[in-house]
């Protein structure tokens, strides 16, 4: 008897060793199959089995099996099953397009599911960004439904997120989390200072984002999130140039050098000559460097630099007879834009133990703007003569975030809490230039301006600000109940200034600050549909070149300086869902927003175009948006997005003084804001024959518009397809060969209408329009070529 168990027990204990002996540990790396970028979090699993790994911050993983295959799974990605090899494995992962459960980070400051965000909150994929091979930011931003980005051209623009397009400080512009600009020094030119040749994808939260990002996040937050060191080496180099002597050279490349640094670095030289527009040279050169270093598998260090200078003329607005008659010539020969700005961050983050996470972040800026601005111009009708103005605003900041996450088991709960620091001293000076205006035969408008002479001891405005932006924030997620998660969140700000104003003399400090909440919840119908609800506030204060400036409109008492200006204030109310029908080949995202505001800041252009400014009275913003994607097949993608959106003066003062005939504009609707705005696009990627095509073709979409705040003018011109407003065909076509070099060629304004980016009147009865211009027929065209390591 004992000699059989002693058998026995030898043979289990050889099946063991054979079993053992038929595993093996295998390793290697998941990475984006666009970007090559690793994909953190991405699951392994043995086939009928529970054996499986997880992938680390570099995409690395390792598993012991004997299996044949693994499945390999990652949300926002298509699923693959692969086969094992001797060799360490290099798996690509192609994106879901039209997946709704992606992750974001944007709503969070972390990586999160966007079902589970309470938010209306968009993602722009690498995939979508490669696809579109941007000239310029605008042309991916309006895919985003609810957005309009008006280009103003050579990469100036406004921008519209539930309010009117314009140029006011209601959106925030990030960098990887970081505002580009610090609050209280808003330009809504500010992505000039971006390089879009970095930009790994791109997040757009619309409405008030405040309980984590502060002020100026009011209609919304568009984080651009850069290139990161990828999982496998890679670089690419290319050129494009357009039909109208556009020219620009642009590279990136990057990887990990060891196991545990990585670098990624990208940037482009831009060059405008004899554009199509008159006065509209431009140079730009932009780069952003990214490296990584992993102390430990919990422990990452993280550094960005950015550099960004540009230089251009600005041809800017046309009258309506060179506008009609297709004259796209400039009313100056002199004015101008130059920008430097560089941004440096360094991160360090850490993973306690799988339920905590802390980051801490220190960043610099420094930019400076220096300009002889078409809006500086002042004349009044008829007149002979006009004042401009030559400017200068720089700012520079030190500052820090800081941010825990903790993870409880009770409710699956979330909390967070941060606080933001910085101090950013800020400059701005002024001053008149004196213009002689050539008029038309009629006298109701210039055809040219020129300089008589420099006025600079007539100071417009000249002071010097210490700004100290403070906030701090906490949110809890919880579900209180299965399938309903709720949110919970209230931030602090508060922005003090001390400042020397030299006009005349003075000194002082000022502030503003406000506690905002925000209340959110998400209910999971399952089958990949949900509805989420939420209430948030957002404010703004004042920009500090509109306190400073004289008043032109000032009553005798009253400050001679806009110190009275009051920050704006918004109640946010949202209720939105989402949906995947036909198997997961369509889905559907919409959202139903009213936002109240108050004290909104607003700018009304006096007879002689110089601006007031207002801060008082109610609006309303009001709107529903949406989208949806239809993917048949492997081959066919159509993207459809859009709102419509009503956005009134329900009481906002135009003028105290007696002798004016029209003191308020209740009940009006705001310029600049179209009721409807879509953009659609058709993609086609054939699977058998010419794989590697690329086509598609875009429909951008703006019903007409009030030009001026009294509602007297619309632009309501005809484009494509005898659509009033602005109807625009896109067409984007490219070709990959499998050695790695791509041709492209993007047609813009594809059956050369005549449509205005803008087209804007002042109230006064003897004001005339003023359009800027869009391009007739933009042929872009370009060869790059990328490679990929092993």
């Amino acid at each position: 008897m004992r000699f059989y168990t002693f058998f026995i027990a030898c043979g289990l204990w050889l099946m063991a060793v054979l079993c053992a002996s038929a595993q093996s540990s295998l390793t290697g790396q998941i990475f984006d199959a666009q970007t090559k970028e690793p994909i953190i979090g991405a699951t392994l699993r043995v086939p009928e089995t529970n054996t499986g790994a997880i992938t680390d911050d570099k995409g690395a993983f390792s598993i012991t099996t004997s299996a044949r295959q693994l499945i390999v799974t990652s949300v926002g990605y298509s699923d693959k099953r692969v086969d094992v090899t001797a060799e360490p494995l290099r798996i690509a992962l192609t994106p879901a397009e039209q997946n709704l459960q992606t992750i974001v980070v944007t709503a969070s400051r972390e990586a999160q599911l966007r079902t589970e965000a309470p938010v209306a909150i968009s993602r722009l994929s690498p995939t979508l960004i490669n696809d579109t091979k941007p000239t310029n930011v605008y042309e991916i931003i309006n895919k985003t439904p609810g957005v309009y980005m008006a280009n103003y051209n050579n990469e100036q623009h406004g921008m519209g997120i539930r309010q009117p397009f314009g140029t006011n400080a209601y959106f925030l512009y990030l960098e990887d989390g970081l505002p580009i600009r610090p609050m209280g020094v808003f330009n809504h030119n500010a992505l000039i200072e971006l390089n879009i040749f970095a930009v790994s994808s791109v997040e757009v939260v619309k409405g008030p984002a405040s309980s984590l990002y502060g002020p100026e996040a009011v209609g919304g937050a568009i984080n651009f999130i850069t290139q990161r060191p990828t999982a496998v080496p890679t670089a690419r180099i290319g050129v494009q140039a357009d039909n109208y002597g556009y020219k620009r050279v642009q590279f990136g490349g990057g990887g990990f050098i060891t196991s545990k640094f990585g670098v990624y670095i990208g940037g482009f030289v831009a060059k405008q000559r004899n554009g199509w527009q008159a006065f509209s040279d431009y140079d730009k050169l932009s780069l952003n460097a990214r490296a990584e270093y992993l102390f430990t598998a919990r422990t990452r260090l993280i550094g960005t630099v950015s550099q960004n200078t540009y230089d251009s003329q600005t041809g800017g607005s046309v009258d309506s007879v060179a506008y009609y008659s297709r004259v796209y010539s400039s009313t100056t020969n002199f004015t101008y834009r130059k920008v430097e700005s560089t941004r440096a961050r360094l991160t360090l983050e850490h993973d306690w133990n799988g339920q905590a996470q802390t980051f801490v972040t220190a960043f610099y800026r420094n930019n400076t703007i220096g300009q002889n601005p078409n809006y500086g111009i002042r004349w009044k009708s008829g007149a002979e003569t006009a004042t401009g103005e030559i400017n200068d605003n720089s700012f520079h900041s030190v500052g820090v975030v800081a941010q825990h996450s903790q993870r409880f088991g009770p409710l699956n709960a979330r909390w967070l809490t941060g606080f933001t620091y910085d101090n950013s001293p800020n400059t701005y000076s002024a001053y008149q230039i004196d213009l002689a205006a050539q008029l038309r035969p009629d006298r109701k408008s210039v055809e040219k301006y020129t300089i008589v002479q420099e006025r600079p001891d007539l100071l417009l405005a000249q002071y010097n600000a210490s700004i100290h932006n403070l906030g701090t924030y906490t949110q809890l997620d919880f579900e209180p109940l299965p399938r309903l998660r709720a949110s919970l969140g209230l931030r602090y700000d508060r922005m003090a200034f001390d400042y020397q104003n030299f006009l005349d003399n003075s000194s002082g400090s000022k502030a503003y600050s406000r506690l905002t909440p925000k209340v959110g919840l998400t209910y999971d119908l399952g089958h990949d549909r949900g509805v989420y609800a939420n209430f948030s506030q957002g404010f703004s204060p004042p920009g500090l070149t509109a306190i400073f400036r004289k008043n032109p409109a000032a009553l005798p008492g009253e400050s001679p300086f806009y110190y009275a200006l009051q920050p704006a204030q918004f109640d946010n109310f949202e209720l939105g869902g989402w949906a995947s029908l036909l198997n997961r080949k369509v889905y559907l995202d919409w959202a139903v927003y009213q936002m109240n505001g108050r004290n909104e800041l607003l700018s009304i252009r006096q007879p002689d175009n110089s601006t007031d400014y207002r801060s008082a009275g109610q609006t309303l913003h009001r709107g529903v948006e949406y989208s949806l994607t239809y993917k048949p097949s492997a081959a066919w993608f159509l993207r459809f997005g859009g709102t419509n959106a009503t956005h009134r003066f329900i009481d906002f003062s135009l003028s105290t003084k007696e002798s004016d005939v029209l003191k308020n504009v209740n009940g009006y609707d705001m310029p600049q804001a179209p009721r409807w705005i879509a953009n659609t696009e058709v993609t086609y990627k054939p699977q058998q024959f010419a794989r590697g095509l690329r086509l598609s073709l875009e429909w951008q979409r703006l019903s007409p518009y009030f030009q001026n705040q009294i509602n007297t003018v619309e632009y309501a011109d005809r484009g494509a397809f005898g659509a009033r407003g602005i109807s625009v065909l896109n067409l984007r076509a490219g070709y990959s060969f499998k050695n790695g070099i791509e041709l492209f060629s993007n047609v813009l304004n594809l059956t050369n209408e005549l449509y205005a980016y803008q087209a804007t009147r002042g109230n006064n009865p003897l004001d005339r329009t003023t359009f800027t211009p869009a391009a007739p027929r933009l042929v872009v065209s370009g060869i790059q070529y990328n490679f990929s390591g092993k």
